[in-house]
């Protein structure tokens, strides 16, 4: 398994080694003890989810109250997405910055983020099935989001698509806003958790 550092500190790429023959590929998606040495960050397994979108579909940006906040370890098995990972941790010198990620069925890669980041993707594919390790439970009082078209962030979505968003993630606010209402994580109390 190789690991890049995106341009948000503690985010990663994780590209995997496959193993071709006639038969079709093998491939480690995921392995605690690689993972924890290219990245220094644990990734104890709470919850495993699944989903399935439609081309053009936009979901996110989504982060969890830190703490205990919700570490994420995300790969598209079929179809491909634009991954997108945002730092929303208050204090943090990349604060409001993004990267992407294009994550499909070909190189099979992982993005990996830890807890106080937000992840949106957006659909590419006709359909896109995208699975994600997470470190905590789903804890509907403690999830929160950030718009996803906000101006502010300036993420490059691809503009030959029109996103399609749920009801949730339109009327989500901006960073602005969400920060002016005190949602988000403060990257003293992440960097905290990481350590332990």
């Amino acid at each position: 398994m190789h690991a890049e550092q995106l341009a948000v500190p503690d985010a990663f790429v994780m590209t995997p080694r496959q193993h071709a023959d006639d038969r079709g590929v093998f491939l480690e998606w995921y392995k605690a003890e690689a993972f924890q040495r290219v990245t220094g960050h644990r990734m104890p397994l709470a919850q495993a989810n699944c989903s399935v979108s439609r081309r053009g579909t936009l979901r996110g940006i989504h982060f969890a109250a830190v703490p205990p906040g919700q570490a994420k370890y995300v790969t598209c098995t079929a179809g491909a997405v634009l991954d997108v990972v945002v730092d929303l941790r208050v204090g943090s010198p990349t604060f409001g910055r993004s990267d992407t990620v294009v994550l499909d069925d070909q190189d099979r890669r992982a993005v990996f983020l830890a807890e106080g980041l937000g992840h949106a993707f957006l659909a590419l594919s006709e359909a896109a099935t995208v699975v994600y390790l997470c470190s905590t439970p789903y804890n509907p009082a403690a999830e929160h989001g950030i718009h996803p078209l906000d101006l502010e962030l300036a993420i490059p979505w691809p503009a030959d698509l029109a996103p399609t968003l749920s009801a949730k993630d339109a009327a989500a606010p901006t960073l602005t806003e969400a920060l002016a209402a005190g949602l988000l994580p403060s990257h003293e109390d992440c960097l905290v958790g990481y350590r332990h």
